[in-house]
């Protein structure tokens, strides 16, 4: 969709208000979840060695032109980067620094599952400048973890969590509801024990079926039995949000909650459009290169994408944003944060102000706030979120 006054090119600076991050993925996992549809893959053998190379190679291209920017954030995802060594960490990250300059309080964050394996490595990870780890738990019902193809036990998730805790200052997990069989009151005593556990930070999502997933296909054949309803579904969200709000761990985002100072600065660049890039098979970044704001993709094949590196550019592909394409992405991004957008970066952006019938009749629905030059959702809001964006988008 084209809007009037809507023009391409950019705002040269307009990423610094969200910051500068790296994302670098290990696509690698020790089984498919039937749930999951990122870019992961099982194999019999990794050799480290050649990974480490071709993560190197990647850096040093991708710094040429980066070198003067000083980077926020660093985050290990996948896959599985917790089946990464120590050591091959350790090398990635004593590239990065040489390559650029790095706040003082810089956010070193790696994905790890709960497995006995992986746990073992948190010190190792301390030691090679990782100081944020983010665990997949995803339940605490042993069942329910055989159900999500997890292969750790709600106990060893336990122990694995009090490593961690005993190894950084700062550590998330993720926990999925509207499970199979799963109830409000059960979903509750379950968030309460997290509650309980928690240090900083949760990440609460609620099971979505996706195409081209295991379950996206048991759905299809109707084998995919007892999902709560979707009044059920509303009612774990908004239990979410009070139970949460009321252990002093508010939403910042829609599916994320932390006590204050807690929150994810990485992913606050993804929602607030900074710049980031992406390294690492089905990696993708934004980065703006002499005024101009691309999108960057990588070959989701793990092969594939170390015969690109070796080619010479990892890069499969550099894509123009207009500022249309720039102003869509702000607001799609920006409004799944509690803090909402500032609606002046979005008519920067746009070449136009957001409209303020759809704002009007969106807020007498209570599903948005407009105050001092700053659009939110509500609560409400948030639950309904893909239709807020299509009122905006297509007005």
């Amino acid at each position: 969709m084209l809007w009037p006054g809507c023009w391409p090119g950019v705002l040269p600076d307009d990423w610094q208000v969200g910051n500068f991050g790296l994302y670098i993925h290990w696509p690698f996992c020790q089984a498919k979840c039937p749930y999951c549809d990122f870019n992961s893959h099982v194999v019999g053998g990794i050799d480290q060695s050649v990974w480490i190379s071709a993560y190197i190679r990647e850096l040093d291209r991708v710094a040429i032109e980066t070198s003067d920017r000083v980077l926020n954030t660093v985050f290990f995802g996948g896959g599985t980067p917790s089946l990464m060594y120590p050591d091959t960490v350790g090398t990635i990250l004593s590239r990065v620094q040489r390559l650029w300059p790095v706040t003082n309080e810089i956010e070193i964050t790696l994905e790890a599952n709960p497995g006995s394996v992986e746990a073992g490595r948190f010190a190792g990870y301390r030691d090679a400048g990782v100081n944020r780890v983010s665990m997949g738990v995803q339940a605490f019902s042993n069942a329910d973890l055989r159900r999500l193809g997890r292969l750790h036990s709600a106990e060893e998730a336990i122990a694995a969590f009090g490593i961690a805790q005993s190894c950084f200052d700062r550590v998330s997990f993720d926990l999925i509801y509207a499970r199979q069989g799963q109830t409000p009151r059960a979903w509750a005593a379950e968030l309460e024990q997290a509650l309980s556990m928690a240090v900083d930070h949760l990440s609460l999502y609620q099971l979505t079926i996706e195409d081209g997933t295991a379950f996206g296909d048991r759905y299809r054949a109707g084998k995919l039995r007892d999902l709560p309803d979707d009044h059920a579904a509303a009612e774990m969200y908004q239990l979410t949000r009070d139970i949460c709000d009321s252990a002093g761990y508010a939403a910042y985002e829609v599916s994320n909650h932390a006590i204050s100072g807690g929150e994810s600065r990485h992913n606050q660049i993804y929602w607030r459009c900074g710049d980031y890039l992406g390294i690492g098979p089905g990696a993708h970044g934004r980065v703006t290169l002499d005024g101009q704001r691309y999108a960057t993709e990588t070959q989701l094949e793990p092969d594939a994408w170390l015969a690109d590196v070796k080619r010479g550019s990892g890069e499969a592909s550099r894509t123009p944003l207009s500022r249309q394409e720039q102003a869509e992405e702000f607001l799609m991004m920006g409004l799944r944060l509690v803090k909402g957008i500032d609606t002046k970066r979005f008519t920067r952006l746009a070449g136009r102000p957001l409209s303020i019938d759809t704002t009007e009749e969106l807020s007498d629905l209570g599903l948005v706030q407009m105050q001092n030059g700053t659009l939110r959702a509500t609560p409400a809001g948030h639950a309904v979120l893909n239709g807020i964006l299509r009122a905006y988008l297509i007005d």
